[in-house]
C-alpha cells in the first residue's frame, strides 16, 4: 500500500435520515460541524441525509403512486396557454 494517501479522519459518524429519523453509525471521512447522541448513548459527529435505505422506496418496498393520468393534459394546457400569450 502507498503511504500517506489514505484519509486521516476516518472515524465513526452518526448519520440521520431527515425523512424518518433513522440512525446509522458508520465509519466515514465526511466533514461535519454538528455532533449528536446516538441510541447507544455515545456522542458522534453528526451528518444529516435526505434519503437513505431506510426511507427509499426501492429498499422499503413501498412505492408512492404518481399522478400520471393528467400529466400530459396539464402539459398540453400549459403549452396552449403559452402559445396564446406569444401571439
Amino acid at each position: 500500500m502507498k503511504k500517506e494517501i489514505h484519509p486521516q479522519n476516518y472515524r465513526p459518524v452518526l448519520f440521520i435520515d431527515n425523512s424518518n429519523d433513522a440512525e446509522f453509525v458508520i465509519s466515514s471521512t465526511v466533514n461535519t460541524t454538528e455532533t449528536g447522541k446516538a441510541k447507544d448513548g455515545k456522542t458522534y459527529p453528526l451528518y444529516r441525509l435526505e434519503i437513505t435505505s431506510a426511507s427509499h422506496p426501492f429498499y422499503t418496498g413501498t412505492e408512492k403512486a404518481l399522478d400520471t393520468a393528467g400529466r400530459a393534459e396539464r402539459f398540453r394546457a400549459k403549452q396552449a396557454k403559452s402559445q396564446k400569450s406569444k401571439k
